[in-house]
C-alpha cells in the first residue's frame, strides 16, 4: 500500500458543492482505500491504496464522488513520492516565507503538466514569481500587489479546470500527513 493525497477541486467554496468531511471519508473508504484522513474542509484526502496508475485512480475517484455527492468531481491525485518531490523542489526562498508575500502550490493534472504552462500564465515581474517542477507550479505574489497578478486571474484561463491550488501551509501539512500514512 502506498499513501496518496486526493486534492478535490471546487468543494465547500462559496456555499457550493457542500460535502461533509465524514461523508467524503466514507466515499474513499467505500472505494476500498485504507487509512483515510481528511484535512480541512477544502477537499484534501490522504489515503492508502495499492500502487497503480494515478490517472486511472483519479478517474475512479471522480466517478465515485460524482455519483455519491451529485457534483461534477475533478480530482488531482499525487503519490507520496510526488508529494516528497514537491517539497524538495520548492524554491529556496520559500524556506523562510516573507510576510509581505503569499505562497501557493498549484497542483497540475497530467493534461497540462509541462513547463509550457509558464508561458500561458505570464507572471508579472516585480509582482509575482512562478516556477515549474513536474506536477506543480510554485507561485508567490506580493500581498500588496495581488490585484495586479496575472496568475491570480487563473480562473479566467482555460488551464483553470486542470489545476487545484493550495497555500504553502496546507501543502506542507499534506506532505506530513502523506509521510505519516506511508509509515
Amino acid at each position: 500500500m502506498l499513501a496518496h493525497v486526493a486534492l478535490l477541486r471546487g468543494i465547500n467554496v462559496g456555499g457550493k458543492n457542500i460535502i461533509r468531511m465524514d461523508a467524503l471519508a466514507a466515499s474513499f473508504e467505500g472505494l476500498g482505500f485504507a487509512s483515510v484522513k481528511t484535512f480541512i474542509a477544502s477537499g484534501n484526502v490522504v489515503f492508502c491504496a495499492p500502487k497503480q496508475d494515478l490517472r486511472a485512480l483519479e478517474k475512479r475517484i471522480e466517478t465515485a464522488l460524482t455519483k455519491a455527492h451529485a457534483y461534477d468531481a475533478t480530482v488531482v491525485v499525487k503519490s507520496a513520492p510526488e508529494m516528497a518531490a514537491m517539497q524538495r523542489k520548492m524554491p529556496r526562498a520559500w524556506a523562510k516565507p516573507d510576510a509581505a508575500w503569499r505562497y501557493y502550490v498549484i497542483f497540475l493534472r497530467h493534461e497540462v503538466d509541462s513547463r509550457g504552462v509558464l508561458d500561458e500564465l505570464a507572471p508579472r515581474a516585480g509582482v509575482e514569481t512562478l516556477d515549474y517542477a513536474p506536477g506543480v507550479l510554485y507561485w508567490a505574489a506580493k500581498r500588496a500587489a495581488l490585484a495586479r497578478s496575472s496568475v491570480a486571474k487563473l480562473g479566467r484561463s482555460k488551464l483553470y479546470r486542470y489545476v487545484t491550488v493550495r497555500n504553502l501551509n496546507t501543502s506542507q501539512k499534506l506532505v506530513e500527513l502523506v509521510e505519516a500514512a506511508n509509515r
